[in-house]
């Protein structure tokens, strides 16, 4: 039996979509008859001073062998987890440290454009270059990840999407009254735009919220200043059978984000027939989401997006059902074992 070890950065008392992952990852690994197990560092990105040192952290870990038998493999994930020293490492990449490189300098970062933060940025950039490099294999859970590897690091990867925990339960209910938004309520999600965009819609469309974050106040206050109060059910955690009846009954789901790394949302509304209303700068959403084919697609304005769900809630029932039904043929492709095969092809 190999022994594979999965290794990933973890901000305490977070669970999100790559913690999840991490997860389900080392469960299929297991599944499918190797020894898996979860590494795992503490990582939090303020302030930006200490992002070098608790990278190097991982540099100081020894994973060659665990209680006297020999660690066959090594898979990183997401920064600064690929920093580890192994014989045999492939990464599979959710993402890099995003405030070094995109979101350097913008006010969805830490990073200012002092003399230190640029420092931070460029040992960032050196550490990524030299430990990807390390890699047998550099995989991505999207295309939208790959080409920000090539783009700032020069690193190929190749994309392999990952399938949502236990897809087989997805199922739709028709196509009600509202629209679906599951995830973190958190300034990248981009949640106002859903909010402002209801106001500006005429369709009488009402939005469901699944999630928890640190602007729900703010936004429960802009519902109510944009008069929208009534229409948005702020639903916080919600159990995973709960999650699979809202997906079920929605009319579509939203996602909007700023250029996202991939996004679960976008396959659980497609595996639940139903299209999606995203925007033209959401990034790992546009992989599937094609404007009029599985979905809206609308530039980020309020007004834009308005008139996206009034164009898809005009739409009778038998044309959102052909929709729903193209949304599922793209991704019910997706399998763990897949995953599995791609990630531990250099053992065979």
């Amino acid at each position: 039996m190999k022994t594979v070890l999965v290794c990933a950065a973890q901000a305490p008392f977070v669970t999100g979509g790559a913690e999840i992952l991490v997860r389900d990852l080392a469960f299929h690994l297991a599944r499918r008859g190797f020894r898996a197990d979860v590494v795992a560092l503490p990582f939090h990105a303020h302030p930006p001073s200490e992002v070098v040192r608790q990278a190097l952290a991982w540099r100081l870990l020894e994973l060659r062998e665990t209680n006297g038998r020999a660690v066959d493999l090594v898979i990183p994930t997401k920064f600064p987890s690929y920093l580890v020293p192994a014989p045999r490492k492939v990464a599979w990449l959710f993402h890099q440290h995003r405030e070094a490189y995109d979101l350097f300098g913008s006010p969805l970062g830490s990073f200012g454009d002092g003399a230190e933060d640029r420092r931070v940025r460029e040992t960032v950039h050196a550490m990524d270059a030299a430990a990807l490099g390390e890699c047998q294999r550099v995989f991505t859970i999207s295309r939208n990840v790959a080409d920000r590897l090539a783009r700032h690091n020069g690193l190929a990867a190749t994309p392999l999407h990952p399938p949502p925990r236990d897809p087989g339960r997805y199922h739709t209910d028709g196509y009600g009254d509202y629209l679906f938004y599951a995830g973190r309520l958190e300034r990248i999600k981009r949640v106002d735009l859903a909010l402002r965009a209801l106001a500006a819609s005429t369709s009488g469309a009402r939005l469901k919220i699944a999630g928890q974050g640190s602007l729900e106040g703010d936004l429960r206050r802009l519902a109510a200043t944009l008069g929208v109060g009534e229409r948005v059910d702020f639903l916080g955690f919600v159990s995973a059978e709960d999650l699979l009846a809202l997906y079920a009954g929605c009319r579509a789901a939203w996602y909007t984000p700023q250029d996202e790394d991939y996004g679960y949302v976008t396959v659980e509304s497609f595996l639940s027939r139903k299209p999606v209303v995203t925007s033209t700068d959401a990034g790992g959403p546009l992989e599937f989401v094609e404007d009029g084919v599985t979905g809206v697609v609308a530039a980020p304005e309020p007004q834009a997006l308005a008139d996206a769900v009034d164009r898809l809630f005009a739409l009778p029932e038998a044309r959102l059902r052909e929709m729903g039904a193209e949304a599922r043929g793209r991704v019910e492709h997706l399998s763990w074992d897949t995953v599995v095969d791609c990630l531990t092809e250099t053992l065979r």
